[in-house]
């Protein structure tokens, strides 16, 4: 008969290890979930130490996390050597680059799968492996919602690359020079010979776009290890780190800390002011709202606004600046700059190690001033993600200043229309398009019903009678994302979207766009009374995505708008980790 050892939670009460529901007796059950997992396992792997899961997202359909094996080996030895039993879970794995129509319409199927998984099986804590833009999040919502001891490890971005002498910026370098192709200024056999030059190693991207950002927040929200994110995947010291992780999980079992100690409303607001420091990717506002409702944590736009608009921008990362993702960590890392803006964080969120994130900011010096900049010469007075509203944006639509056009920020001009995105692919480079460079593209159906999953389109790409006139940047409003990666004067997340009765279904082109940063408006200029008489345009509504079956049928019909972080209806707030019934 197995012994059961027994742990403390954060409160101090006793309690024997979860996973002891399954292994501890001399029963039939207990000698089924035994047996089956004696291939390999040591007879006091069911003494009741602890059953540490590392959920692992490497796939080599997700090229950003292809890495990730290695990493889960070196958790595994730091589970083994703090006395824990290691398991390898494969999760739902999503490649941003790679699978359509969108990842964010898996990402939630993705937090609910690996959600069901860790409650069903016989473990007691978990490691989260991710990297690429969606997977992070989506562990963290599962991990959320089962409240099980958890801790994250990033995978960490990929080296720099260059071309011609010159570095390339994973994705941010794509959309630039793509642009140069339409425009006639760079040959098509040049773009596609700086293809092989650009992804130099494992990682993901190396700009500050989602996966980077997601990476640095998710140590900011306090669940890894402080000092981890933003490591390069090649880089031996990430290995180290997820050493070090494995036996951090097992302490974490022991003293029964969950995520709900650790992801507090402090810690979100943490993140909010980390978002800002960094130049994050707008994606992070529907992650870190989903992430939140997960818990029950209170958390709104108008937090994020809030927030985030008064703190300066510190880091000097494409696509807001020059530098890559090796030399913010070369540079003192997310730490360092943090130290810089320690005043606006809120000193009372601690992290998976139970010490508060502002403890680990006394030694967090700057390497290089010219990436990370001091508090007294920001790149950008302020680099909070601007949350705006009007008749367009009822629920809110957001944009990100720092990768703007300054001289846009506020602006009015003559809506061109698209009804989906085949229609604009359809007609952008038509050499007869009524446009100029003072229109306003707006985007609509790209919302999380109408696409369906809100797909990173808002960046839309510019006419090319424009490009080839100079025009390098317009402003564009959509209801889908667009890359973290990506820049430009663009209001992306409008809500409610046009397939959920937004306003975006009934604007017309010719109609006047009024875009106001400063005052956070975002208005189409017409009488209340007439835009709301207007029907949505048949057109934009026979474009909706209309699935009949499967994943896509149950996301359509239950999925929240953007601007409560696009999580499904039913998902929202936690389980916990209790499993009512036995298997046999």
């Amino acid at each position: 008969m197995t012994q059961r050892r027994v742990h403390d939670d954060e409160a101090g009460e006793a309690r024997a290890p979860r996973s002891s529901q399954w292994y501890a007796g001399d029963d039939r059950d207990g000698y089924i979930h035994r047996a089956w997992m004696r291939r390999g396992l040591p007879n006091h792997a069911f003494d009741g130490r602890p059953h540490i899961a590392i959920a692992n997202t490497a796939s080599e359909l997700t090229p950003c996390n292809l890495h990730l094996d290695g990493v889960a080996a070196a958790v595994k030895q730091g589970v083994w050597e703090a006395g824990g039993v290691p398991l390898n879970l494969p999760v739902v794995s999503l490649g941003e680059t790679q699978v359509r129509p969108t990842a964010m319409l898996w990402r939630n199927m993705a937090a609910m799968a690996t959600e069901e998984m860790l409650r069903a099986n016989p473990i007691d804590g978990v490691v989260l492996l991710g990297g690429c833009d969606k997977t992070i999040p989506s562990l963290l919502m599962a991990a959320a919602s089962v409240d099980l001891p958890a801790v994250v490890v990033p995978g960490g971005p990929m080296l720099t690359g260059h071309f011609r002498g010159t570095p390339l910026g994973c994705g941010t370098s794509t959309w630039q020079l793509s642009e140069e192709v339409r425009a006639g200024t760079l040959s098509p056999e040049a773009f596609l010979r700086s293809e092989s030059a650009m992804v130099r190693s494992v990682g993901h991207c190396n700009t500050m776009g989602t996966a980077s950002t997601m990476g640095l927040l998710a140590e900011a929200l306090g669940t890894t290890l402080p000092g981890v994110a933003g490591t390069p995947a090649p880089d031996a010291r990430l290995l180290e780190s997820a050493h070090e992780t494995g036996r951090l999980a097992v302490e974490l079992v022991a003293a029964g800390r969950r995520p709900s100690h650790v992801l507090t409303r402090a810690s979100f607001l943490n993140a909010i002011v980390a978002l800002a420091a960094i130049g994050g990717s707008t994606n992070a506002v529907v992650h870190l709202l989903a992430i939140a409702g997960r818990l029950g944590v209170e958390l709104t736009l108008d937090d994020v606004d809030r927030t985030g608009s008064g703190v300066p921008l510190l880091v000097d990362l494409q696509p807001a600046g020059r530098f890559l993702m090796d030399d913010l960590h070369r540079a003192g890392g997310l730490l360092a700059v943090l130290a810089q803006v320690r005043d606006l964080l809120d000193p009372t969120a601690i992290t998976v190690t139970g010490k508060p994130l502002v403890e680990y900011l006394d030694d967090a010096p700057i390497w290089d001033r010219e990436v990370i900049r001091l508090r007294e010469e920001p790149l950008l007075a302020e680099g909070g993600i601007a949350v705006l509203r009007g008749n367009l944006a009822p629920s809110g639509a957001v944009i990100k200043p720092a990768a703007a056009s300054p001289h846009l920020l506020t602006h009015q001009g003559r809506a061109l229309v698209f009804d989906s995105i085949e229609d604009f692919h359809a007609r952008v480079d038509d050499p007869d398009l009524d446009v100029d460079a003072d229109t306003v593209l707006v985007l609509r159906g790209c919302g999380p019903r109408g696409y369906p999953g809100m797909p990173e389109v808002s960046n839309m790409p510019l006419p090319a009678k424009l490009l080839e006139q100079g025009v390098r940047d317009m402003v564009r409003v959509c209801d889908g994302r667009m890359s973290g990666t990506a820049y430009g004067t663009v209001v992306l997340h409008v809500a409610p979207e046009a397939a959920a009765g937004g306003p975006l279904a009934k604007i017309r082109t010719g109609d006047v766009v009024v875009l106001d940063v400063p005052n956070r408006r975002l208005d189409v200029d017409l009488p209340d009374d007439e835009l709301a008489a207007r029907a949505p345009a048949p057109a934009a509504v026979a474009a909706f995505a209309a699935p009949t079956r499967g994943w896509e049928r149950l996301y359509v019909d239950h999925v929240q708008q953007a601007d409560t972080g696009a999580d499904l209806d039913f998902l929202v707030g936690s389980s916990g980790d209790a499993v009512g019934r036995e298997s046999h």
